[in-house]
């Protein structure tokens, strides 16, 4: 089943018309009203009349998360505050958020994506969809639960935390589907089978984002739940999630191309790549009136498949993502960047700037681990005077990711040195 057929199957030449008329008028848009963007093409030497379509791309000037903490809050939007119903923002290395905004065409966009997506997931109207990504500042929440409302199916808004209570409700409600990331999609499993219900939900399909995780992760959640598992992907900066997602045949990600114009270009020569070619994926909002960017580099490392899908889309594909071009960790949902946790450590007073991020999947879940040396004089104190300094640094650090961290103070020279670039994160999730 194909929600727009129109858009989703169109032949290649007819896309890439469209997707040329749509970039025209929105390079027309950054440069008469983001004044960042017509700084930066004055200063390349470009105008406006110099994007005829597609095959211009190149002349424009990439956007980073950089140029997004430059402009903070609002220097990006190309919409006046009237027009914008919605914010959104993710965290950053510095504390300051990235902000989106939205305006009430961005909204309904949006959610016709996610409902593309819910639709490949094998999702309808008859359907009751359980959203269990976190609700407010960051996508998630909202972003599946406008699509499904789009679609017409039922939503119950669970959000996270009480997961009882969402396995309660996921069988008295007779929940069909689920949108969630794969790791607590995971715990949910182990708890359905501690309580002996999952035998007793209708569960057929699970929408799962926000965070890495392979096909061992979905074989397990197939197998334990008895459901299709789908993998949905999409970043704050461009939309939040529904810019791609995969379909019951799991051969990559299609990326809405009339809406996203995707990319693949080294990360060090910043040229493209070929089909196929892996390197790091780069979009240009097409039809974004709040925050339209151009050319914009994600830091995710994939590759692109123009071959029409036996599902019957001729849309784009990219492949399951292989890493990162920065040191950005997903945990939980949540974006972490070491330079957060080094930050936050170098304002209190009995740290050194010497720490280690351990991050681990215990039981399906996501677990963060910091060691930080402290300073000799504390281990010499009372153990009361440790644990103290223990809650300070874990209530310090929370506020600074927003994610419960577990903190070991450990004595001085104790985190090994390197002579090179420092060592901070050890990684033993297992997502290849």
């Amino acid at each position: 089943m194909i929600w727009n057929e129109s858009k989703e199957c169109m032949s290649r030449d007819e896309l890439q018309a469209l997707q040329s008329k749509r970039l025209v008028k929105t390079v027309n848009r950054v440069y008469h009203n983001v004044e960042y963007y017509r700084k930066r093409m004055q200063k390349e030497g470009i105008e406006p009349g110099d994007i005829r379509g597609i095959e211009d791309l190149s002349k424009l000037p990439y956007t980073t998360k950089d140029d997004l903490r430059e402009t903070y809050p609002f220097g990006l939007f190309a919409a006046p505050q009237s027009e914008i119903v919605r914010i959104h923002a993710s965290s950053g290395t510095t504390g300051k958020a990235t902000v989106v905004g939205y305006t009430r065409k961005d909204i309904d966009i949006w959610a016709e994506c996610v409902a593309r997506a819910l639709t490949q997931a094998g999702v309808t109207r008859e359907d009751t969809v359980q959203v269990a990504y976190g609700y407010g500042l960051f996508t998630g929440g909202l972003g599946a639960h406008y699509g499904a409302e789009y679609l017409g199916a039922r939503v119950v808004p669970q959000s996270t935390g009480n997961t009882k209570k969402l396995v309660t409700m996921m069988k008295d409600f007779g929940v069909t589907a689920i949108a969630c990331t794969p790791s607590y999609l995971l715990h949910i499993a182990e708890l359905l089978e501690e309580m002996g219900e999952i035998g007793n939900i209708k569960l057929k399909a699970a929408i799962c984002g926000a965070e890495p995780w392979t096909d061992n992760m979905r074989r397990q959640m197939e197998e334990k739940l008895h459901i299709n598992a789908f993998d949905i992907y999409g970043l704050s900066e461009v939309m939040g999630p529904g810019v791609a997602c995969d379909c019951q045949y799991h051969k990559g990600l299609h990326v809405y191309e009339d809406h996203f114009l995707p990319e693949i270009i080294s990360p060090e020569t910043l040229l493209p790549v070929g089909e196929n070619e892996t390197g790091e994926l780069v979009f240009t909002t097409l039809t974004k009136e709040g925050l339209p960017l151009i050319r914009y580099r994600t830091k995710d490392l994939t590759s692109i498949h123009y071959d029409k899908c036996e599902c019957g889309r001729t849309l784009a594909r990219i492949s399951r993502f292989t890493g990162r071009t920065d040191d950005m960790l997903i945990i939980r949902g949540v974006n972490v960047f070491p330079s957060q946790i080094e930050s936050a450590l170098l304002e209190m007073a009995g740290t050194t700037p010497h720490y280690l991020m351990i991050v681990d999947r215990v039981g399906n879940l996501d677990t963060l681990e910091v060691q930080v040396e402290v300073e000799e004089r504390f281990f010499s104190d009372e153990i009361k005077e440790l644990e103290s300094l223990t809650k300070k640094i874990s209530h310090v650090l929370q506020n600074a990711i927003g994610l419960a961290v577990k903190v070991k103070l450990v004595e001085p020279r104790t985190i090994e040195r390197s002579m090179g670039k420092a060592v901070h994160v050890i990684d033993n999730r297992k997502l290849v």
